[in-house]
């Protein structure tokens, strides 16, 4: 089965904090994903200079779509990025992991999203979208989804209404089947009765940690689950270090967590989205597809940033096929 990702287009630019005053200074609330203007986003790269910090592509569903094609998936992705040299470093990125890059050119910068990494390994997101922003409905071409069976969405774009909605009612048309990811909670707060129209309508394959399922729901933990399912026929719901429940009208599985040590969590749940995914795709049982999520957002934590390099896909590879057998 072949996977098409839509998404904001971004460069992550991960820094590891001392201490928590840059949150409180710049009023960023832990663990949330803040969207700034470029005069903010700009403040805070420069009163973060002094700590370390990488650069590396991302985005959600692009590092979904990014871990999908290392694994052997035949991906694309849909994204908007501007006419320099980010925008250059983000499109060779993706295609040096072998995905189909279907992206659209604007006068505005490259989106940045500034990773804020506490000693704790939890991460703040401030960011600002740039040309990621400027992807809209009349870009979806139908010609752009044709061959695809899965399309995959970041909760991030509901903030765009009719491009998410023209991206679902496409999907339909070509008979795929509709994945998203809740995001962030905050996001799924302000924007509550858009993804309830959106889930209940198009959704086939519903992402959500404990957070963002409170915030869509109302109830705590597994609670959530029953009112999840009644929305989307298939919902995975991600407990942290609990691990994670799967569940669909004939089964309700728990999946442990991968046990590993935890360094940054930036890219846990859009490589959980890999992993099940992955074995989704390859119409495995829904248990095994769960343990493909929970080990491959085990292996994204033990790194800073949410992108892994070659050599640890090809350790990852080796494992995998160990679990598989």
């Amino acid at each position: 089965m072949r996977i098409l990702g839509i998404g904001n287009a971004l460069v992550d630019i991960m820094t590891l904090l001392q201490g928590e005053y840059i949150l409180r200074e710049f009023k960023l609330p832990k663990g949330s994903m803040q969207l700034v203007d470029r005069e903010r986003s700009e403040g805070i790269k420069a009163a973060t200079a002094i700590f370390p910090r990488t650069w590396t592509s991302g985005g959600s569903a692009a590092n979904t779509i990014h871990g999908l094609a290392m694994l052997g998936t035949d991906t694309g992705f849909i994204g908007s990025i501007g006419r320099d040299d980010i925008g250059d470093f983000f499109e060779n990125d993706m295609k040096k992991a072998g995905v189909n890059t279907l992206l659209i050119r604007r006068n505005s910068p490259t989106g940045t999203a500034v990773a804020l990494i506490t000693e704790d390994s939890e991460r703040t997101f401030a960011t600002h979208l740039g040309a990621a922003t400027e992807l809209n409905e009349t870009d979806l071409n139908p010609l752009l989804f044709e061959g695809y069976d899965i399309l995959y969405l970041e909760g991030y774009i509901i903030n765009n209404p009719p491009l998410i909605e023209t991206a679902c009612k496409i999907a339909r048309e070509k008979n795929m089947l509709v994945a998203i990811d809740l995001a962030s909670y905050n996001v799924v707060e302000e924007h509550i009765d858009s993804f309830r129209r959106i889930v209940s309508g198009y959704v086939d394959i519903l992402f959500a940690n404990e957070q963002e399922a409170k915030a869509f729901t109302g109830l705590d933990g597994e609670q959530a689950l029953p009112a999840l399912s009644e929305m989307a026929p298939t919902v995975i719901l991600k407990i942290g270090a609990e691990g994670s429940w799967l569940k669909t009208v004939d089964e309700t599985i728990k999946i442990s967590a991968y046990p590993v040590k935890c360094i940054d969590t930036t890219g846990a749940g859009d490589h959980y989205a890999a992993g099940f995914l992955f074995g989704y795709a390859n119409k495995l049982p829904l248990e095994k597809c769960g343990i493909l999520g929970s080990f491959m957002a085990g292996k994204v934590i033990e790194i800073i940033g949410a992108r892994m390099d070659n050599a640890r896909f090809r350790e990852i590879k080796k494992e995998l096929n160990r679990i598989l057998s």
